[in-house]
């Protein structure tokens, strides 16, 4: 009796809900999105189904009322049915906001339109899988400076977004104070056509940058930096965390002919510098223009750079490979350290067995068993067809086991590449392949000479390569360092520096936060 008695009095568990949406006429419950937030206060569990083969109003806002648990979160959803295609979310000023709706499951949508952003998070553990976002005149995902925390990026693709030097294509923050020792995982997306801005623009704690086919940027097409020291909490400092980033098995693809001539940028603006560690594995990072290039530059407040296994190609000219942006050409900072030198705490650079062009300049003296040539012999650069061709140097040419320096050991890396990225079209959830290392041996950039029909990973010389565990981040990062220190290399042709005004900031008021968006 005892225990009766003492069962009668825990609640019995909601059961989660399922919300319909569809348009007139379809016998939906709701004929807009929009309605089932407005309408409804989602709890964990619930689920949000949308007919596809209709186009409904943006403007949507996911409230801090409408969030599940990381264990169950509210799933939105495409409601996949024989011959429908997905749904489309269109226009408004930010066409979906997850606004503190934390723990939150977004997939299988077309966004296109909104004004400001098409997909805005401000808010925790968010995952957006399986969409299509594309022609976003301004922003076309954006995380706040303020309370946005672990983001997954999956099997998407997104185009045609950006703006001017501002507005970005996939723009991301975290917010350290609220959500310390979180992710940005972004993986099997293909990037492409921004215009303007970067196609990836991070500022996040630590971003895992995952088998993407990214190309085509106005800018750069990655910029790895720091917070933005104007829009933090007042708990937060420079110091409080360093922005790491492990950049694995992307095909990254240079052919703007803006002044920016970067694949990559790393370290700061003037407005954040990471002070993090960057590393770049089994990448093939290609310039499809003339003209002077960097495959990285560093600038304002970079920690470290690693890189192993990549290759680095200009078939109509020489590149440079990892460029140092030098004090005397950048102005001052905004906010924050004022040091202007490219690296935090002096230059640490390591790396082994890429392939750069005999012609290319500013090659780390660091990096070991560095190939050269005139020639990677990709299948057909002009048509994008970019494995290794029949007698390639990158062919059996990787480093099975690069070792992290222990100098400046980056934590929980991705050690090698395991699957391709996306062929330039999106992948469909769970399409991944496993790459195929025939000799033993892995290729030296994101692809393998023959492509593996598999679904599992393919061990690299009897040895399964270490993936980190879902969820698994990088808690108790240490500090870098801050202090300046001389550049290596004071060689021009870097660009000066400029900031970016374009972010969300917080304004307080006596009902509920809410946010402007700053456009000047």
């Amino acid at each position: 009796m005892r225990l009766a008695g003492l069962l009668a009095m825990v609640p019995a568990a909601a059961s989660a809900a399922t919300y319909t949406v569809g348009p007139a006429g379809s016998g939906r419950q709701y004929t807009q999105l929009s309605a089932v937030f407005t309408s409804n206060n989602l709890a964990a569990g619930d689920i949000v189904e949308v007919d596809g083969g209709a186009t409904y109003s943006g403007g949507i806002v996911v409230g801090d009322d409408d969030g599940g648990t990381e264990a169950n979160p509210v799933i939105i959803r495409w409601r996949r049915a024989v011959g429908t295609t997905r749904p489309v979310l269109q226009g408004g000023t930010h066409t979906i906001k997850f606004e503190q709706s934390n723990h939150i499951v977004f997939e299988g949508f077309e966004v296109r339109g909104g004004t400001t952003t098409c997909v805005f998070s401000e808010a925790h553990n968010v995952t957006v899988r399986d969409a299509y976002i594309h022609d976003c005149p301004s922003h076309g995902i954006l995380a706040a400076d303020q309370n946005s925390g672990a983001f997954t990026l999956e099997y998407s693709e997104i185009a045609n977004s950006g703006q001017g030097d501002t507005r970005h294509a996939i723009y991301m923050q975290s917010d350290e104070v609220a959500f310390p020792d979180t992710v940005f995982r972004m993986r099997y997306n293909y990037v492409h056509d921004a215009t303007g801005g970067v196609l990836v623009r991070v500022r996040h704690q630590r971003a895992e940058i995952y088998y993407n086919w990214i190309e085509g940027s106005n800018l750069h097409e990655i910029e790895l930096i720091g917070p933005d020291c104007e829009t933090q909490k007042p708990a937060w400092t420079a110091d409080l965390r360093r922005e790491d980033a492990d950049v694995v098995g992307n095909v990254i693809i240079h052919n703007s002919s803006s002044r920016s001539g970067n694949a990559l940028r790393i370290g700061g603006d003037l407005e954040g510098r990471n002070q993090g560690r960057t590393r770049l594995v089994n990448n093939t990072i290609l310039f499809d223009r003339a003209g002077a290039v960097n495959a990285v530059l560093v600038q304002l407040g970079q920690g470290s750079l690693e890189m192993h296994n990549n290759v680095v190609y200009q078939p109509s000219g020489s590149p440079a490979i990892v460029r140092e942006n030098p004090a005397s050409n950048v102005s001052v900072p905004t906010c924050g350290p004022q040091s202007r030198e490219p690296w935090s705490g002096g230059r640490k650079v390591a790396g082994s067995n890429n392939w750069v062009q005999t012609s290319a300049s500013l090659v780390p003296a660091e990096w070991t068993g560095t190939s050269r040539g005139a020639d990677p012999l990709l299948t057909n650069f002009a048509q994008r067809s970019l494995r290794p061709a029949a007698g390639s140097p990158l062919i059996n040419a990787g480093n099975n086991a690069p070792v992290t320096p222990a100098a400046f050991p980056f934590p929980t890396p991705l050690v090698l590449a395991v699957f391709d990225p996306p062929l330039r079209a999106k992948m469909a959830i769970g399409a991944q392949k496993p790459r195929l290392a025939l000799g033993g041996i892995i290729e030296i950039g994101a692809l393998e000479q023959f492509e593996s029909s598999g679904s599992a990973p393919i061990r690299v010389n009897g040895s399964q390569p270490l993936i980190p565990p879902r969820g698994q981040t990088s808690s108790a990062l240490p500090v870098q360092s801050s202090s300046p220190a001389q550049s290596s290399s004071s060689e021009p042709q870097a660009p000066a520096v400029r900031g970016d005004r374009g972010r969300p900031i917080w304004r307080q008021s006596p009902a509920r936060r809410y946010r402007r968006f700053v456009v000047d």
